[in-house]
């Protein structure tokens, strides 16, 4: 990672976590702005199968997660465990902000 990137991932963690006090609240500012931000629905693959991703929640254990379609299959993965397509999906960098605050 680039010191570019870095810088880029750092202003993005710093807005969604501003007026934070632990990490509860940081993983409600990161989902609001993922909800926010991120363009649904993409396509993507999970475990080798095409699914849509349509939604995105915030389970009662406070993690992020999405909500996978494929026919009348749908299932919440973390959003941390999602494959992100190429090219990735408007507002995938709050993805990347995420994973980056978590390290």
């Amino acid at each position: 990672m680039t010191p570019s990137n870095r810088a880029a991932l750092a202003a993005l963690v710093a807005e969604a976590t501003v007026d934070c006090y632990n990490d509860s609240e940081c993983v409600t500012g990161f989902y609001t702005m993922l909800d926010e931000h991120l363009v649904l629905p993409f396509q993507t693959f999970v475990s080798g199968t095409e699914v849509t991703v349509s939604g995105i929640d915030l389970t009662a254990e406070e993690c992020i997660a999405v909500i996978c379609v494929r026919g009348q299959w749908r299932q919440r993965i973390p959003i941390l465990d999602l494959p992100l397509p190429t090219p990735l999906p408007a507002g995938a960098q709050w993805v990347e902000a995420y994973r980056h605050w978590l390290r």
